[in-house]
């Protein structure tokens, strides 16, 4: 009977595992434009502040792009983000709102 419990136990980790990484947004983010951007944030919309630097400590070159993931274990869809590239580029710190979970790829233009 223990083995059983555990067993049980064990499935409903794994699935619930499984089910929080479906739930991860995921997509790819093209910079095209002539300036590098260093910094990426998020946020749900209607949450007042950014979350955290998407990017760390990458950047993301001109003519590059990389796959981005947000698993910040919410089930919303909208988010606000924030662009800000390098300095003294004539770029201005630009942001948009998308729905992330029907996002394939998002490209950033001048």
């Amino acid at each position: 009977m223990k083995k059983r419990l555990i067993l049980t136990a064990l499935a409903c980790f794994a699935a619930t595992a499984m089910e929080a990484r479906a739930d991860d947004l995921v997509f790819q983010l093209k910079n095209n434009t002539g300036a590098v951007l260093t910094n990426f944030y998020t946020s749900p919309v209607g949450v007042n502040e950014w979350e955290d630097d998407v990017f760390g400590r990458q950047v993301l070159n001109p003519g590059e792009s990389m796959e981005i993931t947000i698993a910040d274990g919410r089930d919303v869809c909208k988010y606000d983000m924030r662009f800000e590239f390098e300095e003294g580029s004539a770029l201005d710190t630009t942001e948009d709102t998308q729905d992330l979970c029907e996002l394939g790829e998002y490209t950033i233009h001048e």
